[in-house]
């Protein structure tokens, strides 16, 4: 692989993976505008997030045997063409029911371009060089919780919320154009997969007993879930409780992003130095005292808008380095079954992100309470599951070999 057809694989692969957090970020500023239009209040709105986290968690355990057993190419074109099709409902929808099954659909077919770019990585580039190709990606990632909100909030206020939907839905036609003309098939199908659900389920089983894929797919998906908590009470904590504007609110988000992408680079100057363990041990111990005096703070009153944002700043960066080295920590010890891996790994993600978004809506807000209270709880139960787990893994060089031998005694029954 020559470096131009790297860089292009790359960029493909994280636009891919960027356009399931844009369809999150880009709607957050219509908010009050969708809560308004569709006779509504905001906390109701809020359950089409946590309708298109389940749906992108129930979508990925789905897709995940389907890139081990059709290759990778195939279920993505399916999945973007549902995307599509789901997001020009959301151009036409009238009612906020109407409005939480489409994101949920919309998420269903969407979460294949979140599974198969994590499969694609692991099929094209050396288990050493993962945690890099993941930083890259998140380069490209963080473009979205940068540019979407204040291109949402700029759309919602020149052109209105319905907007946003046809914006995306030029978006997945642009993506699935470019996977037919611009990405290789880096997994051909495989007839001798079996799709059969008790295999598939033992497959997911092995996986899950895999010390150090639980242990990090499980701490990064707790840990993470405090930014959906955060996607999830943001508009609510920024606009109502502080007051601000949808283009500040643009801001703001745009602004706590950018740490994001920066720690996320300097992921790749710190692993020249450490290991993706080591890394995740004591960034995650920053984010949880940042979390824990967050929360405290807030409960007593010492917090103004700046000093929240500067505190979650601190919180969300953090993310920059836990994400791509728990990430290539989990997938490290799967080759053949890296699709299923890499959907399980998403499924557990968006399943704990669900959750705590859930958990935002289920509070009647009148401050940040609800918001920094669950973003604490997130990183206090994601160290604590590091810090008793870690002395039980057995890392992959010394478990793919008997990894991939049970994973085949299965696929015979």
């Amino acid at each position: 692989m020559n470096a131009n057809n790297r860089t292009i694989i790359i960029l493909i692969l994280g636009f891919l993976s960027a356009i399931a957090p844009f369809s999150i970020d880009m709607y957050l500023p219509g908010f009050p505008a969708i809560a308004k239009d569709l006779n509504t209040s905001i906390e109701t709105v809020s359950y089409s997030l946590s309708s298109f986290f389940i749906g992108v968690c129930i979508g990925q355990v789905l897709c995940g045997p389907l890139l081990d057993r059709y290759g990778r190419k195939r279920p993505l074109y399916t999945g973007m063409v549902l995307y599509v099709l789901a997001t020009i409902g959301c151009v036409f929808t009238q009612s906020v029911q109407l409005l939480i099954v489409l994101r949920f659909l919309q998420a269903v077919g969407g979460c294949v371009s979140m599974v198969a770019p994590r499969a694609i990585i692991r099929d094209l580039f050396p288990v050493q060089e993962s945690a890099k190709i993941f930083s890259y990606m998140i380069l490209i990632l963080g473009v979205s919780p940068i540019i979407a909100p204040t291109a949402g909030s700029y759309m919602v206020t020149h052109y209105g919320w319905h907007s946003i939907f046809i914006l995306l839905t030029i978006l997945g036609v642009l993506l699935i154009i470019a996977v037919v003309a611009g990405l290789p098939e880096s997994k051909q199908p495989d007839p001798d997969y079996s799709l059969q659900p008790a295999t598939i389920l033992a497959s997911f089983r092995i996986v899950l007993q895999q010390p150090q894929f639980f242990t990090y797919a499980i701490t990064g998906a707790i840990s993470s879930a405090g930014l959906f908590a955060y996607l999830a009470g943001s508009p609510y904590v920024f606009m109502e409780y502080f007051g601000t504007s949808e283009q500040a609110y643009g801001g703001i988000f745009a602004l706590i992003a950018a740490g994001l992408i920066t720690s996320s680079q300097l992921n790749n100057w710190l692993l020249k130095k450490y290991s993706s363990q080591q890394i995740v041990q004591l960034t995650l111990t920053i984010q949880t005292l940042a979390g824990m005096f967050l929360f405290a703070a807030t409960a007593l009153g010492w917090l103004n808008l700046y000093s929240t944002i500067g505190l979650i700043f601190i919180y969300l960066s953090c993310q920059g380095f836990n994400f791509p080295n728990s990430s290539a920590l989990s997938m490290a010890p799967f080759t053949r079954h890296a699709g299923s891996a890499s959907a399980l790994m998403g499924a557990i993600q968006m399943g704990m992100g669900a959750l705590a978004s859930a958990a935002v809506g289920l509070f009647t807000p009148h401050n940040a309470m609800p918001l920094t209270g669950i973003m604490a709880s997130c990183v206090v139960l994601a160290w604590i599951l590091l810090f008793f787990s870690s002395r039980k893994i057995g890392f992959a060089a010394k478990n793919v070999d008997i990894e991939e031998q049970a994973l085949d005694l299965i696929e015979k029954y």
